[in-house]
């Protein structure tokens, strides 16, 4: 089934891609289209002080960007549409915010342990996982008539992931959710302990997302730090404390409070989210349910159209490091220049009919995770397990499922999620 977007009141021009309320209800596919077409390459301005952006949103252009790190930096500035001083920038530096050597040692830190071959003896931990979170789901929503998909299944399984990752015990897997929560939900009221554009944030203004919860985040993380610390242990804290990169350089208390806060954010959001999308997604289209449930074969394949479906987060930006022409127009030196994934993952020179879901797609150049260059998604291959044993449960369990209540979104123009999703599921 295809659903075709709404077309814009008024011309690509006029569109504000920083203005929240555009995402409240859905993700603003119309508007991206039309930008795609119009205006490939649109300066956005922003209220606040802010200096104003550049939106990309042609699949080829922000594969470019992504690729050019030079050109387009992810160093000299933040990587969201934040725009920090000189001292928040390094405060606040993380392996999102670094490029060239540098980069490729804070990677390499840990890039094995989230290689395809590290990750196979996960496997039979992942399934037993799964079917713990769906046996327990399944049974609430016989009892009760329904759950909330959110709490039951797409956020309990990634962060009990992350939580055998790290070497945590399994009751704090709510606490590093609600942590997570505080910190992308930076600008959705419900999630935010200070939303970022309050006055109040400003007391935070050196903490990532300006959020409080950063400061929990660090102070655990250097408890486990210390715990670790000179021992031989195979999570990923003792890795990250006890291996020095391969520049030479080890990483600082800074560089492990943000390394580790980095893996407490990634390591469920985007998961999470995707899961979710595709849930709802496989209850919109109860052909493409039918259809992997006949053919099972056909789901390492249906991940990836999960994944461009979903595109889980929006955007990444980088910052222009000279003066470059793209599309007719002069991008300058220190401006902002804004990749929006989630458009080019609706790009219709890539994607035939990219409103139509379509588990049988070829969708392996989605950008859900980047798309090529330096910066790609360190965890993707984990993502990838993560979503295709999901799947490979709920359709050996669920017979039917149907949505109860339309999912609330996190106001966010940053991270495509939802915060609650009632759905009802009846199993085998």
């Amino acid at each position: 089934m295809t659903t075709t977007p709404v077309a814009p009141s008024g011309a690509a021009a006029d569109t504000d891609l920083s203005d929240l309320d555009l995402f409240a209800q859905t993700t603003p596919w119309a508007a991206f289209d039309s930008l795609r077409r119009d205006e490939p390459v649109h300066f956005n301005p922003e209220q606040g002080g802010n200096k104003g952006f550049w939106s990309i949103t042609r699949h080829a252009d922000i594969v470019n960007v992504s690729r050019d790190e030079e050109t387009f930096s992810s160093e000299v500035a933040a990587v969201n549409l934040e725009e920090l001083d000189s001292d928040q920038l390094e405060i606040r530096k993380s392996m999102l915010e670094t490029d060239g050597a540098r980069h490729f040692a804070l990677r390499r830190l840990l890039q094995r342990d989230f290689s395809a071959r590290a990750l196979a003896p996960y496997e039979t931990f992942l399934r037993g996982l799964t079917a713990t979170t769906l046996d327990a789901a399944l049974g609430k929503a016989k009892a009760e008539g329904g759950i909330d998909f959110v709490k039951e299944v797409s956020a309990d399984f990634p962060i009990r992931v992350l939580v055998r990752l790290l070497g945590v015990p399994d009751d704090h897997a709510w606490q590093l959710i609600r942590w997570g929560n505080r910190m992308v939900g930076n600008t959705d009221p419900d999630e935010a302990d200070v939303l970022l554009d309050s006055p109040e944030s400003e007391q935070y203004r050196n903490l990532p997302f300006r959020s409080p919860a950063a400061l929990e985040v660090f102070a655990y993380g250097d408890e486990l730090a210390r715990q670790r610390r000179g021992g031989d242990g195979e999570d990923l804290v003792s890795k990250l404390v006890n291996r020095v990169p391969e520049d030479g350089i080890p990483l600082s208390e800074r560089d492990f409070h943000n390394y580790f806060l980095l893996l407490v954010v990634a390591g469920n959001e985007t998961t999470r989210h995707t899961i979710t999308h595709s849930m709802k997604a496989l209850i919109d289209h109860p052909e493409a349910f039918a259809a992997l449930k006949e053919r099972p074969e056909l789901l390492p394949k249906a991940v990836e159209e999960f994944l461009r479906w979903a595109s889980p987060v929006y955007h990444f930006r980088r910052t222009a490091t000279k003066d470059v022409e793209l599309h007719g127009r002069t991008i300058a030196a220190g401006d902002k220049v804004v990749m929006w994934w989630a458009s080019g993952n609706r790009d219709e020179s890539v994607f035939a009919d990219p409103y139509r879901f379509d588990v049988e797609r070829d969708a392996r150049e989605h950008m859900a995770f980047g798309k090529g260059g330096p910066h790609l998604c360190l965890g993707n291959q984990l993502a990838r397990m993560e979503i295709r044993i999901m799947f490979e449960e709920i359709l050996r369990r669920v017979d039917s499922a149907k949505e109860l209540e339309p999912p609330k979104r996190v106001r966010s123009n940053f991270v495509n999620g939802f915060k609650e999703y009632w759905v009802q599921v009846q199993g085998s």
